[in-house]
């Protein structure tokens, strides 16, 4: 008897993809329901990483959180420290200094090119290039080095404070940054010429996992992701936090480029962009830059009156939010962060079925998970 295609019986597989994966960006388990090589499902299991920050937080001043906000997204930490701030300035109506504002959004972009830099090399290392994403970590590193100088981390920063910074730009600082944007722009161009049009790049991006509209809606997607999908979304410049509006820049959207709108290459393309418009936002905020005080005066006994508060940043990789319950104390009653990696991680199995299992690598590094980010 031959063997047909009609006459064979196969039997599903359940994989274990992690949770020590090199390609999940983190201690992450995908159960994979397995029809030979083709994705039938995929279940997330989290809570590897689960460290109770929120919980933690109840038990400590205000002042005292803050380098925790560092270890909710450790690629991003400038921008979670601009957020909760904010949140807690909001409920203590504390006025931030003008320099300090400026301040805040260039270490906050600064943060959001190192971070996009390492989305998009990760990405391309998943898929079997390693050259882009050392090129990516030396311009980090460089970047890294102005961080440093600021306030003397390069990871986990902590240098936003309640009502401001920890302390003003040391001298020589804005001639060095502007350097290292010339030289970040001319090294983007490089990197994004060397995979960006890969004929074997695109054809592992192109088409796969398609985030439509409505279901980015449905899973409440945001930044990058969602502008993906062709909807045109900042927080920074339709709901402006900060200073943002006084900033001319341009929101990046999806037009499928080589596939379908919505697709890993368009998700992947949103973040190269991005990069160029945070260039151009932190040379305006260099450029317009005051002088005056970097902190506000805040009592050293700091007690909010009894209230909460609920406020959201355009950070990396989508916005996170935070939720702030005050009950008069120098302690928080309640913080909660709502962060993006959570939500794209759900969206998963929507969008990874029928795709083989070697594009789930693809998948998790187009969305660029971070798993401090979902479980806390």
């Amino acid at each position: 008897m031959v063997t047909t295609r009609s006459t064979m019986h196969t039997q599903e597989m359940v994989l274990n993809m992690g949770p020590h994966h090199p390609s999940t960006h983190g201690v992450l388990r995908l159960i994979l329901r397995l029809d030979g090589e083709v994705v039938e499902e995929v279940i997330p299991d989290v809570g590897y990483l689960h460290r109770g920050i929120e919980k933690i937080g109840e038990g400590l001043t205000y002042r005292q959180f803050i380098p925790y906000t560092d270890r909710i997204e450790y690629l991003a930490s400038m921008n979670v420290n601009h957020l909760y701030c904010m949140a807690v300035e909001k409920l203590a109506g504390i006025e931030v200094p003008e320099r300090a504002e400026y301040i805040r959004v260039i270490m906050a972009e600064l943060n959001r090119i190192i971070s996009h830099i390492i989305g998009c090399g990760a990405l391309a290392m998943d898929l079997g290039a390693f050259t882009p994403f050392l090129y990516g970590v030396v311009e980090r590193e460089k970047c890294n080095d102005l961080m440093e100088m600021v306030c003397g981390q390069r990871l986990t920063y902590n240098y936003m404070r309640i009502g401001g910074v920890s302390q003003d730009l040391p001298e020589g600082f804005e001639e060095k940054t502007g350097k290292f944007l010339d030289e970040m722009k001319a090294r983007w161009d490089e990197i994004n010429e060397l995979i960006s049009a890969n004929e074997i790049f695109i054809q592992r991006l192109a088409n796969v996992a398609v985030l439509t509209v409505e279901d980015a809606y449905s899973y409440n997607i945001t930044g990058p992701n969602l502008r993906a999908c062709g909807v045109d979304w900042d927080l920074r410049r339709d709901e402006p936090y900060s200073i943002y509006d006084r900033f001319d820049f341009q929101v990046p959207v999806g037009r499928g480029e080589r596939g379908a709108v919505g697709d890993s290459y368009d998700r992947y393309m949103m973040r190269v962009r991005e990069v160029y418009e945070s260039i151009r936002i932190v040379r305006q905020a260099l450029d317009g830059l005051p002088g005056g005080d970097v902190m506000a005066k805040v009592p050293k006994l700091f007690k909010p009156q009894a209230g909460e508060v609920f406020v959201r940043a355009e950070n990396p990789r989508g916005e996170m939010a935070v939720y702030i319950e005050s009950d008069g104390t120098d302690k928080p009653y309640r913080i909660k962060f709502k962060t993006p990696s959570f939500n794209a991680l759900a969206v998963f199995n929507r969008i990874c079925r029928g795709h083989m299992v070697s594009d789930i690598a693809a998948v998790i590094g187009s969305f660029d998970i971070v798993m401090p980010e979902v479980d806390r």
